[in-house]
C-alpha cells in the first residue's frame, strides 16, 4: 500500500508541475480568477455527477484551497515560473509546523534533514531570487494556505470518506475566484478551455482524491517530501514548453531536491542500516 501511495503522489507531483507551464501559456489572456474559476467550476460539475455533493469538511479545505490557487495563480501572471514554482515550494518547511500543531506529529531526524536539502535544492533550481515583486508574495501567500491544507486533507481524510471531500470543495474554490474575478476578462478561447479541462480533471480531481486517500498512508510530512518534485518537473516541462534555459547551478539543485525526494520514499529499513553503518 505504501509504495502504490508513493507512485500515485509521484504522479501527482508530475502533473502539478506540469501545470506551471501551460498555465503561463494561456493566463495572458484571461483574468487568473476567471481561469481558476472556469477550472473549478468543470471540477465541481464533474465531481457532482461522479461523487455527489460532499460534506463540510470540503466547505473547509475549499475555503483554504480556494485562497492558495488564487494568490498563486495570481503571482504566476506577474512572476516567472520557475520562481512561482520555487516560492510555492516553500510549503514543504511550513507542513511540519502544520503538522505538528494540527495532527501532534513531529517531523524525524531524516524528514528535517530532508527539508533543509530540499529548500536549498529548489533555492538553486529556482536559480536564485536576486529581487521580489508583488506576484512573489502573492506565492508566498499560497504557500502559507497550501502547506495548511495539505494538513488538513489528511486530517480530515481519517474522519470522513475520500470522495466526500470533493465536490464542495470544488464548489468553494469555484465560488471564491469568480467572486475575485468578477471584473476581470473572462474571454475564453478553445486553449484556455482545453487547459482548464486537462487541470480540472488530472489535477484536480484525480489529485484530490489521490491525495485524499493517500497522504494518510504515508503522513504530511513525507508527502510534503514528495512534492518537492513539483518545482523540478516545473522547470523540465518550462525547458521543453516555454523554452527557458537551465544552468549549471540549476541543475546542482535539483540533484538536491530529488535527493530529498528520494529520501523520503526509500524504505524505512533501509534507513535503519544505513543508521547502523
Amino acid at each position: 500500500m505504501r509504495v502504490l501511495a508513493i507512485l500515485n503522489l509521484l504522479l501527482v507531483t508530475l502533473i502539478w508541475g506540469l501545470t506551471f507551464p501551460i498555465q503561463k501559456m494561456i493566463l495572458p489572456n484571461i483574468s487568473p480568477f476567471a481561469y481558476n474559476a472556469i477550472r473549478f467550476w468543470i471540477a465541481t460539475f464533474l465531481s457532482f455527477l461522479i461523487f455527489g455533493k460532499g460534506n463540510r469538511y470540503g466547505i473547509i479545505l475549499g475555503v483554504v484551497l480556494g485562497i492558495s490557487y488564487a494568490t498563486q495563480t495570481w503571482g504566476l501572471s506577474i512572476t516567472t515560473s520557475s520562481k512561482s514554482g520555487f516560492i510555492t515550494a516553500f510549503y514543504i518547511v511550513l507542513i511540519p509546523l502544520f503538522s505538528y500543531f494540527i495532527e501532534k506529529k513531529k517531523p524525524t531526524k531524516i524528514q528535517i534533514f530532508s527539508f533543509v536539502v530540499a529548500m536549498i535544492g529548489e533555492y538553486f533550481l529556482s536559480g536564485g531570487i536576486d529581487s521580489i515583486n508583488f506576484g512573489d508574495l502573492l506565492t508566498f501567500v499560497c504557500a502559507i494556505f497550501y502547506a495548511l491544507h495539505v494538513v488538513l486533507v489528511t486530517h480530515y481524510s481519517q474522519k470522513s470518506k475520500e470522495k466526500d471531500l470533493l465536490t464542495t470543495q470544488f464548489f468553494m474554490v469555484a465560488v471564491l475566484n469568480s467572486m475575485f474575478g468578477i471584473n476581470g476578462n473572462w474571454e475564453v478561447s478553445y486553449s484556455i478551455l482545453g487547459v482548464a479541462l486537462f487541470t480540472a480533471v488530472f489535477a484536480t480531481i484525480y489529485a484530490l482524491i489521490a491525495q485524499a486517500k493517500y497522504q494518510k498512508v504515508v503522513g504530511s510530512n513525507t508527502a510534503a517530501l514528495i512534492f518537492v518534485g513539483e518545482p523540478v518537473f516545473s522547470t523540465i516541462f518550462s525547458i521543453m514548453l516555454l523554452s527557458e534555459k537551465l544552468s549549471f547551478v540549476q541543475i546542482f539543485g535539483m540533484i538536491l531536491t530529488l535527493f530529498a525526494l528520494i529520501l523520503a520514499i526509500i524504505p524505512k529499513r533501509f534507513l535503519g542500516i544505513l543508521r547502523e553503518m
